[in-house]
């Protein structure tokens, strides 16, 4: 068998610096807190669903459209149907959305510090990018963005709260930013909003240039199955639909649609598990204050901290000694940060007592 080499390789992806996803280990007893994945199983009901769905139906192909779970996005944010785009996770929404809205003579335009797959996919598909840096507290400057796009751009993209450093906007700065850019596509990116940001779907129907994405692998414990969702006015959606049937025609699974939608329909599961993260995101976030830890301000399902004595990447290869994985991001600007998911409060409790350790035997 031969493997492939650089000389059958097209030049762009010669040139490709691809996602680097975090790591999915196999330790004994191990404290995953690298992922951000939501440390509670999903709604029993969607486990039901999905063990019906695989017992009756998988001889034949899944609806194309997806139309039960885009009617359950729909209802449950009070959207029509038409508004509504599912694909196989956020990140191939979020790929289609590139090739369809930013493939444009202008520069598409984003924060220095984001979701690092942002720019992959801009390389992927030669979107020439340019990147605003965030301020000294590692907030999103809107104002410099929406000034930039005043005078042209391919549009703007931004994740909502951030990513990786949980600081999340609220509305009246993703309306300046739409209301700087009404001729190209502002995609915001939601992918952590239910742990406490403020969601712009009810912006939709005023704003035809506003795209909305958002995942079930987070909130809704489904990072396993890979279901995303994206919400806009209907020319926006036709246009992804477009893509998608000139890519793959069935994105989502039989098993994959049903689990979806009754996790969706689940408010109480919901809102049980997500309450538990939360509290334990705010407790964790006093623990690593204790422990001499800057903690940035956080409304997601993890915490970006450094600690002002110690290395960061020597801090998680420590922590990795023990059991306890966290991410260590290598760009510069928050290079002596880790990012830290929330776990059970077992599983946090585990983190910090062995960083007490780390600390201790400094």
């Amino acid at each position: 068998m031969t493997t492939a080499v650089p000389a059958f390789w097209s030049p762009r992806i010669a040139a490709l610096e691809p996602y680097v996803p975090g790591e999915q280990p196999r330790i004994a007893n191990l404290v995953k807190l690298n992922t951000n994945e939501n440390p509670y199983p999903p709604s029993p009901l969607a486990v039901d669903a999905i063990q019906q769905a695989a017992a009756d139906g998988l001889e034949r192909y899944p609806d194309p459209t997806s139309l039960a779970l885009r009617e359950a996005v729909a209802r449950r944010h009070s959207l029509t149907v038409e508004q509504v785009f599912a694909g196989n996770g956020s990140d191939e929404v979020l790929a289609h959305a590139f090739f369809a809205f930013f493939q444009q003579a202008e520069p598409l335009l984003m924060p220095d510090v984001s979701y690092s797959f942002y720019k992959v996919y801009a390389q992927l598909y030669g979107i020439a990018c340019e990147v605003q840096p965030v301020d000294a507290g590692l907030r999103v400057d809107i104002e410099a963005i929406a000034v930039r796009a005043r005078n042209g751009c391919a549009g703007i993209v931004i994740a909502n709260p951030n990513a990786p450093t949980g600081i999340g906007l609220p509305l009246s700065q993703i309306e300046r930013l739409l209301a700087a850019c009404p001729d190209r596509v502002v995609l915001v990116d939601e992918a952590y909003v239910d742990f406490g940001g403020e969601s712009a779907l009810p912006l939709i129907d005023k704003y035809p240039n506003l795209l909305v994405v958002q995942t079930l692998s987070k909130s809704r414990s489904l990072a396993g199955l890979r279901v995303g969702f994206a919400c806009g006015q209907q020319h926006l959606i036709d246009a992804l639909v477009r893509v998608k049937d000139s890519f793959n025609s069935y994105p989502l699974d039989r098993l994959a649609t049903a689990g979806a939608v009754a996790a969706l329909e689940d408010e109480a599961w919901f809102n049980t598990t997500r309450d538990k993260i939360v509290d334990t995101r705010e407790g964790l976030h006093l623990q690593l204050e204790d422990l001499g830890f800057e903690v940035l301000p956080s409304q997601t399902n993890f915490v970006l901290a450094r600690h002002p004595q110690r290395d960061a990447a020597e801090l998680a290869a420590l922590l990795r000694e023990r059991a306890v994985l966290v991410r260590h991001f290598k760009q510069p600007r928050i290079a002596q940060y880790l990012r830290i998911s929330i776990g059970t409060r077992e599983q946090c409790s585990a983190l910090v007592q062995a960083l007490q350790a780390i600390l201790g035997a400094q």
